[in-house]
C-alpha cells in the first residue's frame, strides 16, 4: 500500500507482544525468529498499517515476564556494572523518583559506551521477516538515565545526554519506517523536563525516518505506576523534534483530550483507543466511539494514530489478538472502510 492509499488514521501497536510459551519453553535463535514471525503475521492478518516485532527482540529466558525495556539496553553498556550489592540498593532507594523499583538496572562507574549493545542487528534480523510498515521501538534516555545508580556523572542531565548520545548513534543506522522512543517516568516528573528533553531531541534527531515518542503512565501488572495529567506535559511535548505522539488515552480520564488542543500542530497526535489493563476486548463499536470523541474534541486531522494504551506483553495471546482485532475493525467502521480494504494491497 503506497502513502498516498493509507487511511488518514493509521492503526498500530505501541510495542511488545505476549512472550509465546513455547519460545519460552525452547529458547534458541531459530526459535526468536519463528516467534517474530508470528507477531508480524498476526498483526498483517488483522490488517495493522505500522506493525511491530513484539519487542521479542529483547527476550531473555531468564526474565520471561518481562519485557527487556530497561535491562536490555543498560546491560550491555560499557562504563556500567549490573553486578548489584547491598550498598547500591541503600543508596538507590534513597532517590525520591524511582520509589516504584527497588533496585537499579545498573551502576554508573565509568563514561557511557555503546559495550555490546547492538540494536542495528535488532532492527534487521526483524526488518527481514515482514514487507509491511514497520515500526521499531527503543527506551528512551530519560527513562534509562533513572533507572540507574550514577557513581560517575553526578548530573542528570549529562548521565541522560551520555545514553542519548549511544542510542543516537545506532538509531541512525536503522532504517524502519516509524522509531519510536518509550519514556514511562517523565509523565510522573515533568519537572525533569529542561534535562529530559536536549537528550530526547539529541536521539530523535539522529532518526532517518519517521519519530515518534510514546507516553504513558506505567504498566506493571495491569497497575498504573506514574501520577500526572496530560495537561502537565503540554509545554515539554512541544519542545521535542518529534513527528507524532503515542498517548495513553483509554484508560484516562475523556475530559484530558480537550488538554492535548495546546499540542503544537506539527505533532500528530497518537490516541489510545484499547485499554490494555482490562483483560475484556473492546467491541469495534466502541473504538469507533472512542476516534469519534477524539476527532470531535480535537477537530479532523489531528489523530493521526490510534493504538492500544501501552504494550501487550502483561496480556494472554488470545487477548491481545482479539483486541488487535478490534482496533482494526473500530477504526475501518469509523471511517467506512470496507473490512478487508485495509487487508488487501498493503505490501
Amino acid at each position: 500500500m503506497t502513502a498516498e492509499s493509507l487511511p488518514r488514521i493509521l492503526t498500530t501497536v505501541v510495542g511488545s507482544y505476549p512472550v509465546p510459551d513455547w519460545l519460552v519453553a525452547l529458547p534458541s535463535q531459530q526459535a526468536l525468529i519463528d516467534a517474530t514471525a508470528v507477531v508480524f503475521k498476526i498483526q498483517e492478518l488483522a490488517g495493522l498499517d505500522v506493525v511491530a516485532d513484539g519487542e521479542l527482540y529483547r527476550f531473555d529466558i531468564n526474565h520471561p515476564d518481562t519485557n527487556g525495556m530497561i535491562e536490555y539496553f543498560v546491560r550491555p553498556l560499557g562504563g556500567v556494572r549490573s553486578q548489584i550489592g547491598r550498598a547500591d540498593v541503600e543508596a538507590f532507594s534513597k532517590i525520591e523518583s524511582m520509589k516504584f523499583r527497588t533496585r537499579p538496572a545498573a551502576v554508573v562507574e565509568a563514561p557511557i559506551t555503546p559495550g555490546v549493545l547492538d540494536l542495528v542487528s535488532d532492527f534487521q534480523r526483524a526488518r527481514a521477516l515482514t514487507r509491511r510498515r514497520m515500526k521499531f521501538t527503543v527506551t528512551g534516555p530519560h527513562m534509562l538515565s533513572r533507572t540507574l545508580l550514577d557513581h560517575h556523572y553526578k548530573s542528570p542531565a549529562d548521565l541522560a545526554m551520555g545514553i542519548a548520545n549511544v542510542l543516537a548513534a545506532q538509531v541512525r543506522k536503522i532504517d524502519a519506517d516509524v522509531i519510536q522512543l518509550d519514556e514511562a517516568n517523565i509523565t510522573g516528573t515533568p519537572e525533569d523536563a529542561p534535562w529530559a528533553v536536549p537528550a530526547l531531541n539529541h536521539v530523535l534527531d539522529a532518526i532517518p525516518g519517521e519519530k515518534a515518542l510514546h507516553l504513558c503512565f506505567g504498566n506493571y501488572g495491569g497497575q498504573t505506576i506514574q501520577k500526572g495529567s496530560w495537561q502537565r506535559l503540554i509545554q515539554f511535548m512541544n519542545q521535542l523534534h518529534v513527528d507524532h505522539v503515542v498517548l495513553e488515552m483509554a484508560r484516562r480520564d475523556a475530559a484530558e483530550i480537550a488538554a492535548l488542543k495546546d499540542l503544537d500542530t506539527r505533532i500528530g497526535i497518537g490516541l489510545g483507543v484499547i485499554d490494555i489493563k482490562a483483560t475484556v476486548a473492546e467491541t469495534a463499536d466502541e473504538v469507533a466511539r472512542r476516534i469519534e470523541q477524539g476527532e470531535r474534541i480535537l477537530g479532523e486531522g489531528r489523530v493521526r494514530y490510534v493504538h492500544p494504551d501501552c504494550g501487550f506483553w502483561m496480556l494472554k495471546r488470545s487477548i491481545a489478538d482479539r483486541k488487535i482485532r478490534s482496533l482494526v475493525e473500530g477504526r475501518n467502521r469509523y471511517l467506512g472502510i470496507r473490512e478487508n480494504a485495509s487487508v488487501q494491497g498493503a505490501d
